[in-house]
């Protein structure tokens, strides 16, 4: 027999396993004193997914209303639709809106890789097509413990095969993302996945339930006892130094039925047919029931004997809890019932009349003809716990930040700074990715425009005008680790400095904020510093943030993750015939150097390949030097100037030499200019800067270009010749084949994981 509402009054002092299930002492006392009773064991269910971390921000809701301060507008046009919304929503002219955003599965994914990778790319797609519009790309930022960790040969290939497996059957491209490997993360992968997806202004919905007698449909998948507590649990815990102190069910995907349920949505949406509609992710029906009538008019009453089930044992709780995927829910006025169903029947998706909404202010939920919730919705969906918790800058960050580079042995005759090279681009971070890569299909759908190993991924949404968006992710945990406000900072320029090298002008951004627990006050530090130079970053780049994702108790036992503070930028374009890819393309180009290269070496990956060494302050950040340099670069490529550009990040200058060239097997004949620090040069983090390739006589156009713009060029060197002997020079210091370089680039991944 379930717990019904009439049980909990008749039984006050009834002992309830709130502690198990996540709650805190004064959490249960608070549900009590808003119903009034004891809740019932559904009601205790759905508060305690709800009021998880995961679902209820409950620590960081104070810090991000500091977001809230932000302009809702956008370089190009407003925001349709921002932070509180399934995805933000952005005008991008000609009658075209773009949707955006990023999530974690963090957690699921080191429990089950595949299908915790798998799950997440599924989940942040129905956010997407919740707002009405056509998913189009994907992309993935993935963190992993050390490339040689025996762990991490059972997480990266699950995890590959996750997102990959999923999208690839979705036909969605992925466009691009990162894959970063430090010792933080072994026991605690970061699975970050990001869609993207376009729509008509007039096509955008909104999550609500309003209308006494609208019809409540649940639609998509059965309900089954995959992924109970998942997500909403699992991301809402620390895990122990053997594996997760809970190990909920993770969910399981099928692609094939998302793939149905997106075109049956699709349709439904043109159709004209619902009132608002919802996803059914972290807290399932939970979450889709209090979410949908907290938005709208208050009232929904839901009869759990109708859900349909794939496993018939469910209890009650067990529905309410379980995040089955490929699931949806709809509000649908009484006469467009028979059209949504005659929809959803031609694209063989089950749906299910399960409710409807109803005057007053409560959900009301039965099972077996009797209640088991009756509760004010908006308690349970956007009235839940607020912390304040304890932050304090921890006392060793001084120490961290003393610890500088400078005593570091350097490499000084050429021959050195040729093994050097050698031994960043064999190192994982910098190493080829492409065994990832290539199990995503990035081409899919035949839009893409630029995809990894790209600095940014482009995709065309009008193929009439070639009207485009472009997309990056970045995150250097490192920098943020020794300076979590400036680390935030760093990401977001990098991220807004590859839109821009593509020729894209960047609009806004979503963020995907991982870190440790929350319950440290380094942690909550590291945080609020993050969120504070994401603010003022925003703030002086003139970018909105239009949603995001926060993945706290990232760490294993006492072990927290590098703060990782992952930033997408969306940018458009209006010609994607005009983006400039990174790959050197012809012979006698000139190479320039645009930005200024200072000594700034701490976190570097030199500093990590070859000293393993963490300390010291990241390169500065000069955010009105990164919108000079990108409407320095956004104009030359309107103006077809560049062959080629590549931002400067990871390894600095020699890791975008070699990049550049390996795109495409060209060599690079490079002369350092007088007075400088070859090593420094050559291996320097600075921020700020861009490598550029542009057709011979072209120079003064580049240099009145850059003088508009207040950015230093210095011409470089020459590209030289392709094919097989192709190499790369620094003249008076080293020369190095191309092909030797590529053997110890491609070899890192395919080694490690005996493939």
């Amino acid at each position: 027999m379930a717990d019904t509402v009439d049980n909990a009054l008749k039984t006050p002092d009834l002992g309830q396993p709130w502690a198990e299930l996540g709650l805190k002492p004064d959490e249960y006392e608070r549900i009590r004193e808003i119903l009034g009773r004891r809740p019932t064991s559904s009601e205790l269910a759905m508060y305690s997914v709800m009021w998880s971390e995961h679902c209820s921000y409950k620590s960081s809701k104070v810090h991000l209303r500091k977001f809230s301060e932000l302009s809702q507008e956008t370089p190009i046009g407003k925001l349709l639709a921002g932070i509180g919304e399934n995805a933000g929503v952005i005008d991008v002219g000609q009658g075209y809106a773009v949707t955006f955003k990023i999530e974690s599965h963090n957690h699921p994914s080191y429990v089950e890789p595949y299908q915790g990778a798998a799950t997440g790319v599924g989940g942040i797609v129905r956010d997407i097509l919740a707002m009405g519009a056509r998913p189009i790309g994907v992309m993935d930022p993935l963190r992993f413990g050390p490339l040689d960790a025996p762990d991490t040969a059972r997480v990266l290939p699950g995890v590959v095969a996750g997102v990959g497996g999923y999208g690839n059957c979705l036909g969605l491209p992925n466009i691009g993302g990162e894959v970063v490997f430090d010792k933080t993360y072994l026991g605690n992968p970061l699975v970050n996945a990001l869609c993207v997806g376009v729509l008509r202004h007039e096509d955008l919905h909104l999550a609500h339930a309003t209308g006494a007698g609208n019809k409540v449909i649940l639609y998509g998948a059965a309900t089954g006892g995959d992924g109970i507590g998942g997500v909403s649990v699992l991301a809402s815990e620390t895990f122990d130094a053997d594996g997760p102190a809970k190990r909920p069910s993770v969910q399981v995907g099928d692609p094939f039925m998302e793939k149905l349920l997106i075109e049956c949505t699709l349709e439904i949406f043109q159709a004209g047919i619902v009132s608002g509609i919802q996803d059914l992710g972290g807290a399932g029906l939970s979450c889709a029931t209090s979410e949908l009538a907290s938005a709208g008019d208050g009232g929904m009453h839901v009869d759990l004997d109708l859900v349909p089930l794939r496993d018939s044992t469910l209890s009650p709780e067990e529905i309410l809890m379980s995040e089955s995927q490929e699931r949806m829910m709809a509000v649908v006025e009484p006469h467009n019932v028979d059209a949504f169903m005659k929809i959803c029947e031609k694209w063989d998706v089950l749906a299910t009349v399960v409710g409807e909404v109803t005057d007053g202010d409560r959900l009301l939920i039965d099972w077996h003809g009797e209640t088991v919730v009756d509760v004010p919705p908006r308690t349970v969906a956007h009235e839940g716990p607020v912390y304040n918790r304890p932050y304090a800058r921890p006392d060793w960050q001084d120490r961290v930040q003393s610890d500088t580079p400078e005593s570091l042995a350097r490499p000084s005759s050429g021959a050195e700074l040729a093994q050097t090279v050698l031994a960043m681009v064999a190192s994982p971070n910098l190493c080829d990715k492409s065994w990832v890569t290539n199990q995503y299909d990035r081409y899919v759908r035949g839009n893409s425009v630029l995809a990894q190993p790209e600095d940014a991924g482009m995709l065309r949404i009008d193929e009439e005008t070639q009207l485009g968006v472009a997309l990056a992710t970045d995150c250097n945990g490192r920098f943020a680790y020794l300076d979590p406000y400036a680390g935030a900072q760093l990401a977001l320029a990098e991220a807004y400095r590859n839109v821009a090298v593509s020729g894209a002008r960047p609009v806004a951004i979503s963020d995907c904020l991982n870190f440790g627990s929350p319950e440290d006050p380094s942690v909550m530090w590291q945080f609020t510093e993050a969120i504070r130079g994401l603010v003022d970053g925003c703030k002086a780049l003139g970018t909105p943030v239009t949603g995001g994702n926060v993945s706290f108790y990232n760490q294993t036992a006492e072990t927290a993750i590098l703060p990782t503070p992952v930033v997408g930028v969306l940018g458009v374009i209006d010609d994607v015939t005009k983006r400039t890819p990174i790959g050197f393309a012809t012979e006698g180009d000139e190479v320039w150097l645009l930005g200024d290269t200072r000594d700034e070496l701490a976190g570097s990956a030199w500093a990590e390949v070859a000293h393993d060494h963490l300390g010291g302050l990241p390169p500065t950040v000069d955010l009105d030097h990164e919108q000079r340099l990108a409407t320095t670069m956004i104009t030359g490529a309107a103006a077809g100037l560049w062959s080629s550009a590549h931002d400067l990040a990871d390894g600095g200058l020699t890791q975008a030499l070699v990049e550049s060239s390996l795109r495409r097997d060209v060599g690079v004949t490079v002369t350092l200019p007088e007075g400088v620090d070859p090593f420094v040069y050559l291996f320097s983090e600075s921020a700020g800067r861009v490598l550029v390739s542009l057709p011979a006589g072209s120079a003064a156009q580049l240099q009145e270009l850059a003088a508009a713009g207040q950015v230093t060029a210095t011409r470089i060197g020459v590209v030289g010749s392709a094919g097989p002997d192709a190499v790369l020079t620094v003249e008076d210091q080293f020369s190095l084949a191309l092909s030797e370089i590529r053997d110890a680039w491609q070899a890192p991944i395919p080694a490690a994981l005996g493939v």
